[in-house]
């Protein structure tokens, strides 16, 4: 038996009784929400204020569908009564474009999801989008507007890659390890949406749990195909990560990968993290893996999809007596 199984015994009679609950923060409140508006009439507001609403309350509940809900009508309506501030900015452009920065109340927003009978779950990691343009160059924030906003109205935030900070994209599209672990490292996330834009059509990977999915589009505009790609990818998304309990769940996880104790610490303060996971007990090491004991409040599989979009996991390999296995990336 490795040394780093001595280190998790040495964990479990006294480190991990401090281990903190608390995630990593976030650069990017999920109750802030930015929206075009036309002018700065009180008409125009009050719809901007309903729009973001929308998209704050399906970010809180983990990308469930509320508008059938009882009282989702009422609460956009009413949206500027939990408005905790908002913002007109201004952009480039000419005429310059007009858009509004709206956070509401974040304890206003998790009543009205609680209200309407659905649960607050943990806000889901960006949906990182690396799209190359029909001249094969990386396309920028400004560049992705309509499948940004495809993505967010589904509930679920974007982030923007850099260029000169990403790895081998034949790679990351095969959700390579190591390429997986560079993207969690500069971009907080494990889940990936990667595009490539051809003269009437386009190509698309959607890497979550470290897993990728493909498919292809067609389309007579940029717009259209980002949107569809938009609603494709958080359907995707949505089916794999917005799993709810009816119950307590018991079972095993097997994760592998820790090559130290400050890794084994990570991880149980990932677990913790999660807002499913309810409890978390070491029944044992072997090499670089460990066999946890999990109650959860959702089925273990949608719980380590959750996990894994997170960035530090991705799924492992199966291992004797364990119900899922993750594997924990550097």
């Amino acid at each position: 038996m490795r040394l780093f199984c001595l280190l998790i015994a040495t964990l479990l009679l006294g480190l991990v009784v401090g281990l903190p609950r608390t995630a990593a923060s976030q650069t990017t409140s999920p109750y802030n929400v930015v929206v075009p508006v036309t002018d700065v009439s009180d008409a125009q507001r009050s719809q901007a204020f309903s729009t973001a609403l929308g998209q704050v309350l399906a970010r809180v509940s983990g990308g469930q569908d509320l508008s059938g809900k009882a009282g989702y009508a009422n609460a956009m309506q009413n949206a500027g009564g939990i408005v905790k501030q908002f913002q007109y900015q201004r952009g480039e452009g000419n005429p310059p474009s007009l858009t509004l920065s709206v956070t509401f109340d974040q304890g206003a927003v998790q009543r009205l999801v609680t209200q309407m009978g659905a649960t607050t779950a943990g806000v889901k990691p960006p949906l990182l989008l690396v799209v190359k343009g029909v001249d094969g160059n990386i396309l920028g924030k400004e560049d992705l507007g309509a499948l940004g906003d495809a993505v967010n109205k589904h509930g679920y935030q974007v982030s923007y890659a850099d260029p000169s900070q990403l790895p081998d994209l034949g790679k990351l599209e095969s959700a390579d390890p190591a390429a997986m672990s560079a993207i969690a490292r500069l971009y907080q996330t494990g889940l990936v949406l990667v595009g490539e834009l051809h003269a009437n059509g386009a190509d698309w990977t959607l890497i979550s749990s470290g897993q990728a999915q493909h498919w292809n589009a067609q389309g007579n505009s940029e717009d259209s195909m980002f949107a569809d790609a938009g609603k494709g990818a958080t359907d995707r998304l949505s089916q794999a990560l917005n799993v709810i309990g009816a119950g307590t769940v018991d079972g095993k996880l097997w994760v592998s990968g820790l090559h130290s104790a400050m890794d084994y610490a990570d991880l149980l303060a990932t677990l913790r993290a999660d807002p499913s996971v309810q409890k978390v007990s070491t029944l044992g090491g072997q090499d670089d893996g460990v066999l946890l004991a999990i109650k959860a409040g959702a089925p273990l599989d949608g719980v380590a999809a959750n996990l894994a979009a997170g960035g530090r996991l991705m799924q492992g390999s199966s291992h004797d007596g364990a119900d899922v296995s993750l594997r924990w990336l550097h």
